[in-house]
């Protein structure tokens, strides 16, 4: 469940008002590796920048908002490392639980890395994890909030998936993810059994 997890990392507004939309387009997308992870990217809905592991700059469409909350969510994790997951949380999670967000992914990343031998500061390595569909429960140009199924490697080759509720806001000209309830992912996410009422990526 963890792995699945992973790499949603993400994913959750208060204030701003809502409309019900179809799935995002998913056209004219280019898939990069990061870290053992797949993120797709579009030269007209983001990432424009693509620098030190961090991706900045998404437009301010719904794919935009698809991409940011992929991108975002993906890097605010642990497994990176802090020159990665440092600059994203304070530079792209906004919310009044931001601050817990950072300081408790600090805090696993020490215990992986000490349970590792790994030197200071270094990546715990690659994740295994696949983002395979979406799901809209809002969005506006101003708000959204999506669902992205992640999915990874269990025990006797079998897979799971987790379905990790991301909510965002347009904020100093590009999209924000809001930190999750408690500083956890964990609080955002929920195991799936199925892929019903969701859109694939590339559909």
């Amino acid at each position: 469940m963890r792995a699945a997890i992973l790499a949603a990392a993400a994913v959750l507004l208060a204030g701003c008002s809502h409309t019900s939309s179809a799935p995002a387009p998913t056209a004219q997308l280019t898939w990069q590796d990061f870290h053992g992870v797949r993120l797709p990217l579009s030269t007209t809905d983001g990432p424009r920048t693509l620098k030190n592991d961090q991706a900045e700059g998404f437009a301010r469409t719904q794919q935009g908002a698809l991409l940011a909350a992929l991108h975002i969510a993906v890097r605010a994790n642990a497994q990176w490392g802090p020159d990665v997951f440092e600059p994203t949380i304070a530079r792209q999670v906004i919310g009044s639980d931001s601050a817990q967000l950072l300081d408790k992914t600090r805090e696993q990343y020490e215990q992986s890395r000490r349970e590792a031998g790994l030197p200071e500061r270094s990546p715990l390595g690659k994740a295994y994890v696949t983002e395979e569909a979406y799901r809209w429960e809002s969005y506006s140009p101003d708000a959204a909030t999506v669902d992205i199924v992640s999915a990874g490697p269990a025990a006797a080759g079998t897979t799971v998936r987790a379905s990790t509720r991301v909510q965002l806001v347009w904020r100093d000209g590009d999209w924000r993810v809001i930190a999750p309830l408690g500083g956890d992912w964990g609080n955002a996410a929920s195991e799936l059994k199925q892929l019903d009422g969701y859109t694939m990526f590339g559909e």
